[in-house]
């Protein structure tokens, strides 16, 4: 099939039919900044051949070189037969208009509280520019560090990660954002490593899978590292330990955010007496919680 399509394929159109197909013919999964073949067939290949992304239909009817038909026909390939998300073939993802380096050491960013940074946490953060210090729990690849560095001017950020092989990717995103200064990357598992710092904010996007989905996740997300998806029986090991650490942490007006996926039943029927305030984001209001330290268990 490769060598057929090598010499009968030659625009970016053809190209862009034969990505479609092949997706739709080996049934991907996708989940990692887009949810169809078309779209994310459209971003491996504007991204492949240095287009802009915005920018298809100028670009449709051009002719490609031999050199970039095998690269286009690789990673497509590479796609099918591998089951790699597409950020790894492209080693980017976006959060907004923010990108990041990726691999296959850390998870592909995606996180609500995202689009909660973008409003500065409002209206919970009364003053963006009043916030100190930021501590961003299982960073990965320092995404939401980053975001939280641009939401509040002032305020320095540690960035928690258990695993070098994620911290060595978070450093490579701090220093294209040019954040050395104000990001400090600690190894770490969860608080044990900070001492007695005091934080105006905690943001967390924590392993929350549980175990019965970890054993029927998609081959595409099989490929991320377990470490950063699976967090116990019910999902909520990691969630649960923040909680118990979060107080001793956080300043006394201080606010924790976590996000907990598909668990907020799990999470309110295990802490019945906690105030939980859920955070409406695009997808609703089960997703990610806010607790004010007084508030926590």
């Amino acid at each position: 099939m490769l060598e057929q399509a090598r010499t009968e394929l030659s625009t970016l159109r053809d190209l862009l039919r034969f990505a479609v197909s092949r997706y739709n013919e080996a049934r991907l999964f996708f989940g990692h900044g887009t949810d169809n073949a078309w779209d994310e067939a459209v971003y491996l290949l504007l991204h492949s051949l240095h287009l802009p992304l915005d920018r298809l239909e100028p670009f449709l009817d051009a002719k490609l070189t031999s050199a970039e038909r095998a690269d286009l026909l690789h990673l497509i390939e590479r796609r099918v037969k591998e089951r790699l998300p597409v950020a790894y073939l492209t080693n980017e993802a976006w959060l907004g208009e923010f990108s990041f380096y990726v691999d296959e050491r850390v998870i592909v960013p995606r996180s609500f509280i995202a689009e909660l940074l973008r409003e500065q946490l409002a209206p919970w953060v009364e003053d963006p520019d009043a916030v100190a210090d930021v501590l961003d729990l299982c960073t990965g690849s320092a995404c939401l560090a980053i975001l939280a560095a641009h939401a509040f001017p002032a305020a320095r950020i540690d960035a928690v990660d258990l695993s070098p092989d994620a911290l060595a990717v978070a450093r490579h995103n701090v220093a294209d954002y040019d954040l050395a200064a104000r990001i400090r990357l600690v190894e770490g598992n969860l608080f044990a490593g900070l001492k007695s710092r005091r934080y105006d904010l905690i943001i967390a996007n924590p392993p929350y899978v549980n175990a019965v989905a970890m054993a029927t996740l998609p081959a595409e997300y099989r490929r991320e590292p377990e470490l950063a998806l699976a967090s116990g029986d019910d999902g909520l090991d990691l969630t649960r330990a923040i909680l118990a650490g979060a107080r001793r942490q956080l300043r006394p007006h201080g606010l924790l955010v976590v996000e907990i996926g598909h668990n907020r039943e799990a999470l309110e029927a295990a802490f019945p007496e906690t105030p939980f305030t859920w955070l409406d984001t695009t997808a609703g209001d089960q997703y990610v919680f806010l607790l004010h330290r007084d508030d926590l268990p």
